[in-house]
């Protein structure tokens, strides 16, 4: 794909006053190691919390106290590591004597954060000119930690990273992948940047199916040797299904064992996130090393479940997990699928979100009849039938997830050029 379009697609997140999904600009931290001398147990605390988050999964931290006294003592007999935190109350010319102590241990390379407790423009200006790579003001927040860390380690003029929804099910067989190449199809054509579906289920995947194609490789090539994908491949195994959505198909057929690895995975959507604004992972029902790891590392997280009672105890447990790993990201969004469907007992949808504490995203009715059709046709549901009730789930899911707005065309009346005539006499 050329680079210009990559980079301008690319841009695009963010636009609407918001530089990510959330909003915040922490974005992942490569494999580096990270010592924090702390003297607040508060900043100690958040430099764990932001150590324990996906964002920073790669990289090695340990936390001390001490502040900068104990970090100067440490390094006159240790190697220094990629960065150094370091929280001082010292007076400014206290602290700047420390530093130049400092300094005089750091290896070449090594980037230095300091938390103090002053906000004077002249002593950051004075820490500036020492080599220090940034100063924050106590008390700070996890999240504060990771964007500074995040904002040293990745280039501010280099191409944002992509980012990645999962789409799991609760149980098998209850619509989650036609969920996720339906949303991704509405994200392609509602925002007009490149989406890519990277189908994980490589032995019943079924994203060639759903979007009538062929393919003779796919995802299962780039599996099978991580190390060797990059952009040219890329768009070699990918398949193209519209102007701004392809797919990484799976195979789909049972010639071969599939065993995957954690590593493999995450090297493959890196090199994809690398070069489109939009991953949507389909995920198939199982509990693997690898399928957690993605679940974990996701920017986002769609749970598809049916109002019975098997789905809420797996939901249940999904968030809860969730919920303890990925305690600076927002809840995963839930979708109820196939409400109503004839003559079987359910669990009220209100009865079901209290029981979660979540509330439901998207309420889908059951409709064999245009799913099923839309499925034999290998088509999307609004391609097949535009005024279907489920188009607008669809799409209401893909702007939640993308943090975007869908912008409605306000229907007017065939009598407003009449009306609007009689206002300019009046």
């Amino acid at each position: 794909m050329a680079a210009e379009a990559k980079s301008r697609e690319l841009a695009m997140i963010g636009e609407d006053g918001q530089d990510d999904i959330r909003g915040d600009r922490a974005r992942p931290i490569p494999r580096i190691s990270i010592q924090a001398f702390c003297e607040d147990p508060r900043t100690a605390e958040s430099v764990q919390v932001a150590a324990d988050d996906r964002r920073l999964a790669k990289a090695h931290v340990s936390v001390h106290m001490g502040g900068i006294e104990a970090g100067v003592a440490h390094y006159q007999e240790s190697p220094t590591p990629n960065l150094i935190i370091i929280e001082t109350s010292l007076r400014s010319s206290e602290l700047l004597g420390q530093l130049d102590r400092l300094a005089e241990s750091c290896d070449a390379g090594t980037k230095v954060v300091v938390v103090g407790s002053t906000n004077d423009v002249l002593l950051y200006r004075e820490l500036l000119k020492r080599g220090v790579a940034e100063y924050l003001i106590a008390p700070v927040s996890p999240m504060q930690v990771m964007e500074s860390i995040s904002n040293l380690y990745n280039d501010p003029n280099a191409d944002p990273v992509g980012h990645v929804f999962a789409f799991i099910g609760a149980k098998g067989g209850i619509g989650s992948s036609t969920v996720c190449h339906n949303v991704s199809w509405c994200m392609s054509e509602l925002l007009k940047a490149s989406v890519v579906i990277a189908d994980l289920d490589l032995a019943f995947g079924t994203a060639g199916l759903d979007f009538n194609q062929d393919p003779v490789q796919g995802i299962a090539e780039a599996l099978g040797s991580p190390e060797r994908l990059d952009e040219v491949l890329l768009d070699r195994l990918l398949t193209k299904c519209s102007e701004h959505l392809s797919i990484f198909a799976a195979p789909g057929t049972l010639d071969r064992d599939y065993d995957l690895t954690a590593d493999s995975c995450e090297i493959v959507l890196d090199v994809v996130r690398q070069n489109v604004p939009y991953v949507t992972v389909d995920l198939p029902h199982v509990w693997t090393s690898w399928s957690k790891r993605i679940l974990v590392q996701a920017d986002e997280i769609i749970v598809t479940a049916t109002p019975d009672l098997a789905s809420l105890r797996n939901t249940k447990n999904l968030v809860d997990l969730l919920k303890q790993v990925r305690q600076n990201d927002r809840l995963p969004h839930l979708v109820v699928n196939m409400q109503g469907v004839p003559k079987r007992p359910e669990i009220p949808i209100k009865d079901f979100e209290a029981a979660l504490d979540l509330k439901a995203c998207a309420v889908i009715e059951f409709d064999a009849e245009t799913f099923g059709q839309a499925a034999n046709n290998g088509q999307m549901v609004e391609e097949m039938s535009a005024k279907a009730k489920a188009v607008q789930n669809f799409r209401d899911i893909a702007m939640t997830i993308s943090g975007r707005r869908e912008h409605k065309v306000e229907k007017k009346s065939a009598l407003a050029p009449l009306l609007e005539r009689f206002k300019i006499k009046r």
